[in-house]
């Protein structure tokens, strides 16, 4: 098969298009053929081997495969003795490592896809939608009446966080540059707030959850505008730091809140099936919707990594396969 590898840590440029292996999959697993997948902050630090302090993980002196990529939508090709859930033909989505791959092979981590999406539209919805459904819901304790800040409101994560707090009933204020406030709008928030001409942190406003994305806030200005029982989910971070990366920010801001009432969680989410297919339920109603910004061919790799590490997306780069 046709795969967009990489034998060592660096720049886009070191990504190439190769015929490898089809990958063998296991009893309870299927072969999924690639349609479209997703390019997400996490690849952009697996591409270039930062930070170094995830590299016990990732590969000391290089990358433990050639192969990345882990969001997907396509068919299902072949499926194991053991599965059950899926047969040859179904569309699907999910998250797995080797994505950027014209087959890829999953388990846990893949579900029916939403019927009113394309492939392109899918690819764009796993780790970005899981991360915001999982801080929400399970590590900000989201419920319906409170008043939620979105800081990054504009990239895959932020697009879906602001989504997905109207649907479980929050008051959503976006915090976006001037070019996405027209977006952030129509995707449903309540209150806008640019920041190159406005600091939220000095607005006056309290708010039960913060799902801080840009990272570009310190403890000190965040807890100005936090309810007294707050939830802080810390998703991003300043990421020129190649030794901790966004780590520095996140546990700085957790030991600096310890002795404060408000509660501050950084995580990774988890590749569930029930959430994918909670997720796929909230598109199909139509209380959800992904924002692609660019699509690219999948030798086009290297320019949407490139975009990526411009950090100023306004949506999901999808990869069309």
């Amino acid at each position: 098969m046709k795969a967009m590898t990489r034998e060592r840590y660096g720049p886009p440029d070191v990504v190439e298009l190769h015929e490898v292996d089809t990958p063998e999959f296991e009893e309870d697993e299927v072969l999924v053929r690639v349609r479209a997948a997703s390019v997400n902050r996490f690849d952009w630090y697996s591409l270039a081997g930062t930070p170094w302090i995830a590299r016990p993980m990732t590969g000391l002196r290089g990358p433990k495969s050639p192969l990345f990529g882990a969001d997907f939508a396509g068919t299902v090709e072949t499926v194991g003795p053991a599965v059950t859930s899926f047969q040859p033909g179904d569309e699907v989505f999910g998250c797995r490592d080797g994505s950027y791959a014209e087959f890829v092979q999953a388990g846990a981590g893949v579900a029916h896809k939403p019927a009113n999406l394309t492939f392109e539209e899918a690819a764009s919805v796993p780790m970005a939608g899981l991360t915001a459904l999982q801080g929400l819901r399970d590590h900000g304790k989201l419920e319906a009446g409170q008043h939620v800040l979105v800081n990054g409101a504009s990239g895959g994560v932020g697009t879906f966080a602001v989504q997905i707090a109207k649907a479980l009933g929050a008051e959503v204020t976006a915090v976006c540059s001037t070019r996405n406030v027209e977006q952030a709008r129509a995707l449903g928030a309540d209150h806008v707030i640019d920041y190159t001409r406005d600091d939220f942190t000095r607005q006056g406003g309290r708010y039960d959850v913060v799902l801080d994305i840009a990272g570009s806030r310190s403890w000190r200005e965040l807890k100005r505008v936090l309810a007294p029982q707050a939830h802080i989910l810390l998703v991003g971070g300043p990421k020129d730091n190649r030794l901790i990366g966004p780590l520095g920010h996140m546990v700085g801001t957790r030991l600096r809140a310890l002795r404060s009432s408000r509660t501050v969680v950084f995580f990774i989410a988890k590749i569930a099936r029930e959430d994918l297919d909670a997720l796929r339920e909230l598109i199909e109603a139509g209380k959800v919707r992904p924002v692609v910004q660019q699509t690219f061919g999948l030798a086009q790799l290297p320019e949407a990594l490139r975009e990526m590490g411009k950090g100023h997306a306004q949506g999901k780069l999808v990869i069309s396969v």
